[in-house]
């Protein structure tokens, strides 16, 4: 595991987004569900929902960059939203490798609430960056 922390991402900083464990094989973090980022209805908004998703993901590629790669970009997202986070509560998210290669790597992400129930399952894709 490294000593990785979200912080290193500003916007995550910002959002809420703990890191709980970082490796090239799989990145967790959680979310505390505050009201300043819930819906009207008090539910998780998707935004925060695809930030804590796309934050894991972009770690996870980070640490399995290729020998020489000077960091990775986010080419693509999509996010199925599967069921709600109320406030009060806090969300957990698992994101693993599904491709890892020379130019670009794929992330799954799972978010789930405290009862075990899917909230969103995310897969994105991320673009290497060559060191120029």
């Amino acid at each position: 595991m490294t000593a990785l922390s979200a912080d290193i991402i500003p916007y995550a900083k910002t959002v809420g987004i703990e890191l709980i464990e970082a490796t090239p094989e799989r990145v967790t973090g959680r979310l505390l569900v505050r009201p300043e980022i819930c819906t009207t209805g008090g539910a998780l908004h998707g935004e925060a929902v695809m930030s804590l998703a796309d934050t894991l993901g972009a770690i996870g590629a980070y640490l399995s960059l290729p020998p020489g790669a000077a960091g990775t970009t986010t080419l693509e997202s999509k996010t199925n939203f599967l069921g709600a986070a109320k406030s009060g509560t806090t969300v957990t998210a698992e994101s693993t490798p599904v491709h890892k290669g020379r130019r670009t790597s794929v992330w799954q992400t799972k978010i789930t609430g405290e009862d075990g129930k899917a909230v969103a399952l995310v897969v994105q894709t991320q673009m290497v960056l060559n060191a120029s």
